[in-house]
């Protein structure tokens, strides 16, 4: 399976899939025009490559300085899907990056830690720049 990249915009963040490095990770700003239209393609190859990549273990690195409401449900369809895979026996640790004084962002982690149990998270706050 081919490797996924999408850089980074003003509106979106950059997009890494390596399914045979088993890391996905996500870093910058989401909130696209049409969350769909940029989210569903990333939603399917991820769905690809956990129902078809024979993956034993799924890194996913998370630093995500501005989202929207439209984002936040993205990312929750996407810890579904890795929540599913977790319980289907791929180890998923999620380390979730985030401004010590993002509080939203924080509370996002212990929603994700609470909501999909089979994914490994450790959350880990930054320091203000």
């Amino acid at each position: 399976m081919e490797t996924l990249h999408l850089p980074a915009t003003q509106l979106t963040p950059e997009v890494f899939l390596d399914p045979q490095a088993g890391h996905f990770s996500m870093r910058g700003e989401s909130y696209p025009e049409h969350v769909l239209s940029f989210y569903a393609p990333i939603l399917e190859r991820i769905k690809n490559v956990l129902e078809h990549g024979g993956l034993r273990q799924l890194e996913v690195e998370m630093h995500i300085t501005y989202f929207n409401s439209a984002s936040a449900k993205a990312f929750h369809r996407i810890f579904h899907l890795l929540n599913h895979a977790a319980e289907s026996g791929c180890s998923v640790r999620l380390l979730w990056q985030y401004d010590e004084e993002d509080d939203m962002s924080r509370d996002l982690a212990l929603d994700i830690r609470e909501d999909f149990p089979a994914i490994h998270v450790e959350d880990m706050p930054l320091k203000a720049a």
